[in-house]
């Protein structure tokens, strides 16, 4: 079924905002018809999150404005030629932006078909606050996405189909196996796990050291992260995860979408509205949760840059700094950075950081390098120090 312009022309008033629904389930087969739309229009603004998966077709310079919480992998070459702005936010912050300065006219997302209604798919993330705003929602109805989503299906009256495409959820490439370092990284973070924690892990090369580590100690956790990777399955597939995993976002190939449809029409509900997801309080109550991100850059003092390097974009704020936040609230948690000591060659500890700070020192509790922990816990300024020397040889 091809989608229809006509309808999404009809509800976007000159001068609109649009929310463009992020993540790898946001609907690309609309981007051309929304591309054309703005440059007709000349007038239209566009606010989106995450798009991990290449934007083909999305024309930034179309748009009036255009802007994005979390300008990584797919829009990092639209933000560095300044196609679409950045907005330093954390992502647990768009709720709140898009209820006042950013607050959008239509929001734009891809939906599964449901029992009763269109029902989002491989994530949830800001969608849920940018419909309880009553505004219109354009939806590309996608059977091929995961039913995968918390909550009710998409409000009736609000609802407007543009069409049917199918083609599932951008998957990306797998993670590149781990390197002898990342693995030693992942040993030494399972090396601080206890049966019963809530594990929270980046995708990535990274994350799939720590989950290889995991699954090596035999430890047993909660899976309870922003980004749900395929490193989730293997953790089921062991038989180590203790509950149904939480999260905002899926991320991974087909096998972990397989997974996470694998209950039939009724789906597996693990993704959830951010407001849940990244709620300080809720993060920081029992069970204790082991927060295990990483950086572009740790300076001297244990202070945590995620966002790029001097020339280069490579991420954004995202939810590293509430994960840690939260972590170092939590009684027996830990707020883990695990990254190796160089990259390229060049030491990941640098006297200033490139960019500014993402995560506070005083959110850090352990470094780990390939090199061991650094456990920074009750320790002054200069005993920080000492300590991230220690795995930050040279």
């Amino acid at each position: 079924m091809a989608l229809d312009g006509g309808i999404l022309a009809g509800l976007v008033r000159p001068g609109a905002r649009i929310a463009l629904a992020d993540g790898c389930g946001s609907p690309r087969a609309a981007y051309p018809l929304l591309s054309a739309l703005a440059r007709e229009r000349g007038d239209l603004r566009l606010v989106t999150g995450w798009l991990p998966g290449p934007a083909d077709g999305l024309e930034l310079d179309a748009f009036a404005d255009a802007r994005t919480v979390m300008p990584g992998w797919g829009l990092r070459s639209a933000a560095e030629a300044g196609h679409i702005h950045a907005v330093p936010a954390r992502l647990a912050a768009m709720p709140a932006l898009l209820a006042g300065p950013l607050r959008p006219d239509v929001l734009l997302v891809a939906a599964t078909p449901g029992p009763v209604g269109p029902v989002l798919g491989a994530e949830v993330s800001w969608v849920r606050a940018a419909i309880d705003l009553g505004i219109p929602i354009a939806v590309v109805l996608d059977p091929d996405l995961p039913r995968a989503a918390a909550g009710p299906p998409l409000p009736d009256e609000q609802v407007f189909v543009l069409g049917e495409a199918a083609g599932g959820p951008h998957a990306p490439p797998p993670a590149a196996t781990p390197s002898a370092e990342h693995e030693a990284i992942g040993r030494h973070v399972a090396g601080l796990l206890t049966d019963g924690v809530r594990l929270q892990w980046a995708p990535g090369t990274l994350g799939a050291a720590v989950v290889d580590g995991v699954r090596a100690a035999g430890v047993r956790v909660h899976a309870d992260s922003g980004l749900l990777g395929d490193g989730v399955v293997t953790l089921d597939e062991a038989g180590l995860l203790l509950s149904d995993p939480v999260a905002t976002y899926l991320v991974g190939t087909p096998a972990l979408y397989a997974w996470a449809d694998a209950r039939g029409r009724a789906g597996r509900p693990v993704v959830h509205r951010i407001e849940y997801t990244h709620e300080p309080a809720r993060l920081a109550a029992e069970p204790p949760l082991i927060a295990v991100n990483t950086a572009v850059e740790v300076d001297l003092d244990g202070q945590v840059n995620v966002e790029g390097t001097r020339n280069a974009l490579v991420g954004g704020i995202g939810g590293h700094p509430d994960y840690a936040a939260a972590a170092t609230r939590s009684t027996r948690g830990l707020s883990v950075i695990a990254v190796a000591s160089q990259h390229r060659g060049r030491s990941t500890r640098v006297e200033h950081l490139s960019r500014p700070v993402t995560t506070a020192a005083h959110d850090v509790d352990v470094v780990v390098t390939e090199h061991g922990p650094a456990d920074l816990r009750g320790l002054d300024r200069a005993e920080r120090r000492r300590a991230l020397d220690v795995v930050f040889p040279g």
